[in-house]
Order: structure tokens, then sequence, then C-alpha cells
């Protein structure tokens, strides 16, 4: 007797970006699609682990509830391995999203991706604490510190491998979707988004007179004047340089058998109060790509 194919899902990296994982994942459930194996990068080993922790509904109403002046109160400055220690926020999740589980437990085969920060060797979280093991994935260099895990530094997956279809097809999967969220950080779409990079909402200036709030408000300019980026621009911007050309060249070497790419080109990195549009616009990203869903899921 035929089985029925393995579907892996592969979450890719992009800070607040991330929460179009979860329209992409409800769009993706509602035609009936449920993933057999899923892995994640950064935000998306976060937002896969509440999904194969069977959490994604108690995450989604979490971020969905974010303002900025929350974001910015869960940012814990240390000089320690980068800007933030990311302790507070964690905690959080800890306490409100993510029992203590080890990944081995959960309903869902699931792999989170980090690298070495050592070696620049790519690593395969598949054991231990699922916290842990998301929060490794999560440590952006620069600006969240690194994880200590095993013995081993950590720090982002994405920096290695941001869609990890590589990683789903080793556990398993015969059929791969991979939702890439670096399309549109560069090049054309940006320019036609716009780009905010880590200012502040023009609604919370007058609110906001934190000395981190003044640290990432953007000095505003004239349109047509060119002008020298800040340092978190220019820090960022490398960032999605280098993730957007490791993607496509993780992908065309081990392409997804179908890939969804929601645009979301005018998302600072950490506007994570930002959730509702990203979760439409992943929904969106979906629906796009459902003749083609239907063909090779059919």
């Amino acid at each position: 007797m035929r089985r029925n194919p393995r579907i892996g899902l592969a979450l890719g990296s992009g800070s607040s970006r991330g929460w179009a994982h979860i329209g992409a994942i409800r769009a993706l459930e509602a035609r009936g699609v449920k993933p057999d194996i899923i892995c994640g990068s950064s935000v998306g080993a976060l937002v896969g682990g509440a999904f194969a922790s069977g959490e994604l509904e108690r995450l989604e109403k979490w971020v969905t509830g974010l303002a900025w002046t929350t974001v910015v109160r869960l940012m814990d400055i240390t000089w320690r391995g980068g800007l933030i220690s990311g302790n507070r926020i964690f905690t959080v999740f800890r306490n409100n999203l993510f029992e203590k589980r080890d990944i081995a437990d959960l309903p869902v085969k699931y792999g989170a991706i980090a690298t070495e920060l050592a070696t620049g060797r790519e690593v395969w979280l598949q054991h231990g604490d699922l916290l842990d093991a998301v929060r490794a994935s999560c440590a952006i260099p620069g600006l969240f510190a690194p994880v200590v895990r095993d013995g081993t530094v950590l720090v982002d997956g994405g920096l290695v491998n941001p869609v990890p279809v590589s990683m789903c097809r080793a556990l398993g999967a015969d059929i791969v979707i991979a939702i890439d969220l670096s399309w549109g950080k560069l090049g054309p779409y940006k320019e036609k988004g716009g780009s905010r990079g880590l200012e502040i909402p023009p609604q919370q200036e007058q609110n906001d007179s934190s000395w981190i709030g003044r640290l990432l408000r953007r000095p505003r300019k004239e349109v047509d004047e060119t002008r020298i980026p800040s340092i978190f621009e220019v820090f960022n911007t490398s960032l999605d340089i280098v993730e957007q050309r490791v993607a496509r060249s993780r992908l065309a070497g081990d392409p997804a058998d179908v890939l969804i790419t929601p645009l979301l080109p005018h998302f600072g990195t950490m506007e994570y109060h930002r959730s509702t549009e990203a979760i439409a616009e992943g929904r969106a990203a979906v629906e796009r790509m459902g003749p083609l869903l239907d063909r090779v899921l059919g």
C-alpha cells in the first residue's frame, strides 16, 4: 500500500518578518496541509517550535498584542556578546508560551539551525530543551548575546542556513514547503516599500524618551538628500545581504518543492509589534502559490 508523502516545512530567518510564518502556517492549515516535519532557522525556529509543541495559537495571541513600547521594555541591554542579553524576552517565553519540553518528545518532528561561532560550522539542534534550542538559533550576531550549548558557543542559524530545506529532507521529508523571508529585503522590492530600519514609529516618538528609544531612532533627512546611514542600518543591511545571498545559494543547490516568499520590504529588524501586517502577508504569500501547492500536494 502506497504511503502518503511526508511533508516538511522549512521556516526561514528574518527577525520581525518572522511573524509572517504564523499567517503562512494558518493558510496552509486551511488548505489541509499538515506538516510531518518542521525545521526552522532563527525566528523560524521560534515559530516552528511553537507549532511543533502545539503552542502556535498562544504565540499568535501574544504577538498580536505587542506594542512598540512593550518591545522596548523587553530589551535588556548588555555589552557582553551583544547589545541585548535576551534573558528578559526568553523568560517571558518560558513563563507564558513554552513549557519545559524536550525536542524528542514533541508531537511533530522538529529541528533548529544554529551556527558555531568559533568555526562557522552549521549545527543541527534536535535534542534537549526546546526553548534553549530556539534561543541559540535566534542569537543574531551583535544584537543578541550568543548561547553556550553543550560546551559550544552558538549564534544565529541564518548565517549558514537561512531556509533549512536540507534539514527537512535529512529528517525524512518527501515534499518540502519552504518559506523564505529574505525576498524583498533588498533591491526593487525594498525601494518600492521604503526602508524603516530600526526607526521608532512616528506615533511613539513623543512618548518614548528612553535612551534605547533615542538610540534606535533614525535621524530624519530630506528625501532627496544622500546621507550616510547609521551604524545600525549599515550592520542590519549587511546581515540582510549575507542572509539573502546565502539563502539563494542554498536553495539553488537544494530547492524546495514549493517556495513561499512573503514580501515585507519595509519591515525593520526590531519591529516585532507589526505582527498583524506580517501575518496577513504570510497568508497572502501562500495564496499566491495556491495553484502550485494544489499541483504538488494534490
